[in-house]
Protein backbone atom coordinates (compact mmCIF):
# COMPACT_ATOMS: atom_id res chain seq x y z
CA UNK A 1 0.00 0.00 0.00
CA UNK A 2 1.36 3.39 -1.24
CA UNK A 3 1.69 5.99 2.12
CA UNK A 4 2.06 9.55 1.63
CA UNK A 5 3.51 11.53 4.06
CA UNK A 6 4.32 15.52 4.83
CA UNK A 7 6.71 17.59 6.68
CA UNK A 8 6.46 20.17 9.22
CA UNK A 9 7.81 23.21 10.25
CA UNK A 10 11.64 23.58 9.92
CA UNK A 11 11.82 21.93 6.35
CA UNK A 12 11.65 25.50 4.72
CA UNK A 13 14.25 26.73 2.54
CA UNK A 14 14.42 29.52 0.38
CA UNK A 15 13.89 28.53 -3.17
CA UNK A 16 11.24 26.55 -2.10
CA UNK A 17 8.49 25.98 -5.12
CA UNK A 18 9.86 28.35 -7.30
CA UNK A 19 10.40 25.58 -9.67
CA UNK A 20 6.76 24.05 -9.81
CA UNK A 21 5.14 28.20 -10.12
CA UNK A 22 7.44 28.49 -13.21
CA UNK A 23 7.13 24.93 -15.00
CA UNK A 24 3.74 24.08 -13.65
CA UNK A 25 0.64 26.03 -15.00
CA UNK A 26 -1.74 24.65 -12.32
CA UNK A 27 0.60 25.32 -9.74
CA UNK A 28 1.18 28.61 -10.78
CA UNK A 29 -2.56 29.23 -10.17
CA UNK A 30 -2.48 27.07 -7.03
CA UNK A 31 0.27 29.71 -5.63
CA UNK A 32 -1.70 32.84 -6.85
CA UNK A 33 -4.47 31.56 -5.03
CA UNK A 34 -2.65 31.22 -1.65
CA UNK A 35 -1.24 35.15 -2.37
CA UNK A 36 -5.12 35.97 -2.21
CA UNK A 37 -5.96 34.43 0.39
CA UNK A 38 -3.34 35.21 2.85
CA UNK A 39 -3.46 39.24 1.86
CA UNK A 40 0.27 39.20 0.74
CA UNK A 41 3.06 37.68 -1.63
CA UNK A 42 4.13 34.45 0.30
CA UNK A 43 5.57 33.33 -2.80
CA UNK A 44 7.74 36.23 -3.14
CA UNK A 45 9.17 35.40 0.43
CA UNK A 46 9.40 31.25 -0.70
CA UNK A 47 11.00 32.09 -3.63
CA UNK A 48 13.56 35.14 -2.98
CA UNK A 49 13.38 35.60 1.09
CA UNK A 50 15.90 35.01 3.70
CA UNK A 51 16.08 32.47 5.71
CA UNK A 52 15.40 34.61 8.54
CA UNK A 53 11.97 35.86 6.70
CA UNK A 54 10.98 32.50 5.93
CA UNK A 55 11.69 31.59 9.84
CA UNK A 56 8.53 33.51 10.60
CA UNK A 57 5.85 31.23 12.21
CA UNK A 58 3.11 33.30 10.28
CA UNK A 59 5.26 32.02 7.21
CA UNK A 60 6.80 29.17 7.66
CA UNK A 61 3.89 27.37 8.11
CA UNK A 62 1.82 28.25 4.94
CA UNK A 63 4.80 27.98 2.88
CA UNK A 64 5.69 24.21 3.84
CA UNK A 65 1.86 23.85 3.44
CA UNK A 66 1.48 25.59 0.24
CA UNK A 67 4.90 23.59 -1.10
CA UNK A 68 3.58 20.12 0.15
CA UNK A 69 -0.51 20.27 -0.72
CA UNK A 70 0.61 22.12 -4.42
CA UNK A 71 3.64 19.42 -5.40
CA UNK A 72 1.20 16.88 -4.20
CA UNK A 73 -2.04 18.13 -6.61
CA UNK A 74 1.15 18.18 -9.71
CA UNK A 75 2.40 14.77 -8.96
CA UNK A 76 0.81 12.01 -11.67
CA UNK A 77 -1.26 8.84 -10.53
CA UNK A 78 -1.01 10.17 -7.31
CA UNK A 79 -3.79 7.78 -5.00
CA UNK A 80 -2.66 7.65 -1.32
CA UNK A 81 -3.42 4.84 0.61
CA UNK A 82 -2.72 6.36 3.62
CA UNK A 83 -1.75 9.82 4.92
CA UNK A 84 -0.04 11.00 7.62
CA UNK A 85 1.52 14.23 8.28
CA UNK A 86 4.45 15.55 10.85
CA UNK A 87 2.52 18.06 13.04
CA UNK A 88 1.83 21.25 10.34
CA UNK A 89 2.19 18.47 8.09
CA UNK A 90 -1.05 17.14 8.95
CA UNK A 91 -3.32 19.96 7.56
CA UNK A 92 -1.18 18.92 4.21
CA UNK A 93 -2.39 15.08 4.65
CA UNK A 94 -5.88 16.65 5.15
CA UNK A 95 -5.79 17.83 1.90
CA UNK A 96 -4.41 15.24 -0.13
CA UNK A 97 -6.93 13.08 1.10
CA UNK A 98 -10.07 15.15 0.76
CA UNK A 99 -10.66 16.12 3.95
CA UNK A 100 -9.93 19.55 3.74
CA UNK A 101 -10.20 21.75 0.66
CA UNK A 102 -7.10 23.88 -0.18
CA UNK A 103 -8.61 27.02 0.61
CA UNK A 104 -10.42 25.91 3.87
CA UNK A 105 -7.03 24.33 4.89
CA UNK A 106 -4.99 27.13 4.09
CA UNK A 107 -7.12 29.72 6.39
CA UNK A 108 -6.74 27.15 9.35
CA UNK A 109 -3.06 26.83 8.53
CA UNK A 110 -2.89 30.66 8.60
CA UNK A 111 -4.57 31.08 11.82
CA UNK A 112 -2.64 28.42 13.54
CA UNK A 113 0.88 30.42 12.73
CA UNK A 114 -0.51 33.63 13.78
CA UNK A 115 -2.19 31.87 17.16
CA UNK A 116 0.91 30.27 18.02
CA UNK A 117 3.12 32.94 17.59
CA UNK A 118 0.85 34.91 19.88
CA UNK A 119 1.20 32.14 22.84
CA UNK A 120 4.69 32.67 22.23
CA UNK A 121 4.81 35.79 23.12
CA UNK A 122 2.65 34.71 26.41
CA UNK A 123 5.91 32.92 28.45
CA UNK A 124 8.87 32.09 26.56
CA UNK A 125 8.78 28.25 25.94
CA UNK A 126 11.05 26.27 23.79
CA UNK A 127 12.01 22.80 22.84
CA UNK A 128 15.06 20.52 22.74
CA UNK A 129 15.99 17.58 20.83
CA UNK A 130 17.42 14.41 22.90
CA UNK A 131 19.29 11.64 21.24
CA UNK A 132 19.94 8.45 22.70
CA UNK A 133 17.83 7.63 25.75
CA UNK A 134 14.99 5.69 25.94
CA UNK A 135 11.51 7.63 25.46
CA UNK A 136 10.51 6.72 29.09
CA UNK A 137 13.22 7.74 30.66
CA UNK A 138 13.07 11.07 29.00
CA UNK A 139 9.18 11.01 30.40
CA UNK A 140 10.30 10.37 33.55
CA UNK A 141 13.23 12.92 34.11
CA UNK A 142 10.78 15.32 32.51
CA UNK A 143 8.21 14.36 35.35
CA UNK A 144 10.36 15.49 38.32
CA UNK A 145 11.40 18.97 36.30
CA UNK A 146 9.74 22.08 38.00
CA UNK A 147 7.87 23.84 35.74
CA UNK A 148 6.40 22.75 32.18
CA UNK A 149 8.24 20.47 30.32
CA UNK A 150 6.82 17.50 28.14
CA UNK A 151 8.00 15.12 25.69
CA UNK A 152 6.74 16.56 22.43
CA UNK A 153 7.62 14.84 19.50
CA UNK A 154 8.09 11.43 19.27
CA UNK A 155 10.21 11.14 15.94
CA UNK A 156 12.12 8.18 15.87
CA UNK A 157 13.67 5.19 18.62
CA UNK A 158 16.39 7.39 20.03
CA UNK A 159 14.99 10.83 19.28
CA UNK A 160 12.68 12.39 21.20
CA UNK A 161 12.27 16.21 21.58
CA UNK A 162 10.52 18.01 24.00
CA UNK A 163 9.14 20.93 24.83
CA UNK A 164 7.82 24.10 27.88
CA UNK A 165 9.06 26.80 29.80
CA UNK A 166 12.77 27.74 28.58
CA UNK A 167 13.92 27.30 32.37
CA UNK A 168 12.25 24.09 32.40
CA UNK A 169 13.67 22.69 29.22
CA UNK A 170 17.07 23.79 30.00
CA UNK A 171 16.75 22.12 33.57
CA UNK A 172 15.70 19.02 31.99
CA UNK A 173 18.32 18.93 29.28
CA UNK A 174 20.88 19.19 32.28
CA UNK A 175 19.40 16.12 34.30
CA UNK A 176 18.85 13.93 30.48
CA UNK A 177 22.83 14.44 29.50
CA UNK A 178 23.51 13.51 33.29
CA UNK A 179 21.43 10.23 32.81
CA UNK A 180 23.46 9.61 29.37
CA UNK A 181 21.96 11.28 26.38
CA UNK A 182 24.16 11.89 23.81
CA UNK A 183 23.09 15.22 23.30
CA UNK A 184 20.42 16.99 24.72
CA UNK A 185 20.35 20.68 22.77
CA UNK A 186 18.13 23.60 22.50
CA UNK A 187 16.48 24.01 18.90
CA UNK A 188 16.14 27.11 17.39
CA UNK A 189 12.41 27.58 17.06
CA UNK A 190 9.79 30.35 18.14
CA UNK A 191 8.01 28.71 21.50
CA UNK A 192 7.30 25.66 23.15
CA UNK A 193 4.70 23.79 20.66
CA UNK A 194 3.24 20.34 21.08
CA UNK A 195 3.15 21.54 24.84
CA UNK A 196 1.06 22.86 27.28
CA UNK A 197 2.29 26.68 26.55
CA UNK A 198 0.23 26.12 23.28
CA UNK A 199 -3.11 26.14 25.00
CA UNK A 200 -4.42 29.81 24.25
CA UNK A 201 -3.11 28.65 20.94
CA UNK A 202 -5.63 25.85 21.12
CA UNK A 203 -8.25 27.61 22.22
CA UNK A 204 -8.48 30.05 19.51
CA UNK A 205 -7.96 27.13 16.19
CA UNK A 206 -10.43 25.53 17.60
CA UNK A 207 -13.30 28.13 17.35
CA UNK A 208 -11.78 27.69 13.25
CA UNK A 209 -11.24 24.55 13.08
CA UNK A 210 -15.21 23.57 14.44
CA UNK A 211 -16.28 26.56 11.92
CA UNK A 212 -15.06 24.33 9.18
CA UNK A 213 -16.57 21.84 6.80
CA UNK A 214 -14.45 18.44 6.97
CA UNK A 215 -15.83 16.43 4.10
CA UNK A 216 -15.01 12.16 4.38
CA UNK A 217 -11.59 11.13 3.45
CA UNK A 218 -10.55 9.00 0.58
CA UNK A 219 -8.47 6.95 2.83
CA UNK A 220 -7.42 6.85 6.45
CA UNK A 221 -5.42 9.91 7.83
CA UNK A 222 -3.06 8.61 10.73
CA UNK A 223 -2.84 11.66 13.03
CA UNK A 224 -0.10 12.64 15.78
CA UNK A 225 -2.58 12.43 18.59
CA UNK A 226 -3.50 8.56 18.14
CA UNK A 227 -1.34 7.12 15.97
CA UNK A 228 -4.18 4.94 14.27
CA UNK A 229 -5.89 5.73 11.07
CA UNK A 230 -8.93 7.75 10.99
CA UNK A 231 -11.86 7.93 8.47
CA UNK A 232 -14.48 9.83 10.67
CA UNK A 233 -14.76 13.58 10.34
CA UNK A 234 -15.66 14.39 13.28
CA UNK A 235 -12.99 12.25 15.10
CA UNK A 236 -10.48 13.90 12.89
CA UNK A 237 -11.72 17.23 13.72
CA UNK A 238 -11.61 16.29 17.29
CA UNK A 239 -8.20 15.29 17.04
CA UNK A 240 -6.52 17.95 15.08
CA UNK A 241 -7.70 20.62 17.98
CA UNK A 242 -6.26 18.19 20.44
CA UNK A 243 -2.92 18.43 18.00
CA UNK A 244 -1.20 21.72 19.47
CA UNK A 245 -1.00 20.48 23.18
CA UNK A 246 -0.64 17.04 22.37
CA UNK A 247 2.57 15.44 21.24
CA UNK A 248 3.27 14.39 18.04
CA UNK A 249 3.23 10.45 17.95
CA UNK A 250 5.34 9.69 14.90
CA UNK A 251 6.75 6.95 15.96
CA UNK A 252 3.98 5.21 16.55
CA UNK A 253 2.25 6.77 13.58
CA UNK A 254 4.49 5.03 11.26
CA UNK A 255 4.42 1.62 13.01
CA UNK A 256 1.09 1.97 12.64
CA UNK A 257 0.76 2.31 8.83
CA UNK A 258 3.88 -0.36 8.58
CA UNK A 259 1.25 -3.20 10.46
CA UNK A 260 -1.77 -1.60 8.63
CA UNK A 261 -0.27 -2.84 5.18
CA UNK A 262 2.32 0.42 4.15
CA UNK A 263 5.07 -1.14 2.20
CA UNK A 264 6.18 2.05 0.84
CA UNK A 265 6.43 6.35 2.14
CA UNK A 266 6.82 8.88 -0.57
CA UNK A 267 7.34 12.11 1.07
CA UNK A 268 5.68 15.31 -0.65
CA UNK A 269 7.04 18.78 -0.17
CA UNK A 270 10.36 20.14 0.92
CA UNK A 271 13.25 18.54 2.46
CA UNK A 272 13.67 14.60 3.20
CA UNK A 273 13.59 14.40 6.83
CA UNK A 274 10.51 12.54 7.33
CA UNK A 275 12.02 9.71 5.13
CA UNK A 276 15.18 9.64 7.34
CA UNK A 277 13.14 8.90 10.15
CA UNK A 278 10.78 5.82 8.50
CA UNK A 279 14.07 4.60 7.93
CA UNK A 280 15.07 4.73 11.09
CA UNK A 281 12.16 3.42 12.46
CA UNK A 282 11.98 0.42 9.94
CA UNK A 283 15.15 -0.08 8.19
CA UNK A 284 12.71 -2.14 5.47
CA UNK A 285 10.62 0.35 4.25
CA UNK A 286 10.86 1.38 0.94
CA UNK A 287 11.01 5.67 0.90
CA UNK A 288 10.70 8.07 -1.96
CA UNK A 289 10.88 11.65 -2.07
CA UNK A 290 8.40 13.45 -4.37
Amino acid sequence: MKAYIFPGQGAQFTGMGKELYQTNEKAKQMFEQANEILGFRITDIMFEGSPEELKQTKVTQPAVFLHSVILAATLPDFKPEMVAGHSLGEFSALVANGTLTFEDALKLVSKRALAMQKACEVTPSTMAAVLGLEDKIVEDICSTIQGVVVAANYNCPGQLVISGETSAVEKACEALKEAGAKRALLLPVGGGFHSPMMQPAKEELEQAIKATEFHTPSCPVYQNVTANGVTDPAQIKANLITQLTAPVKWTQSVEQMIQDGASEFTEVGPGKVLVGLVKKINKEAQTHSA
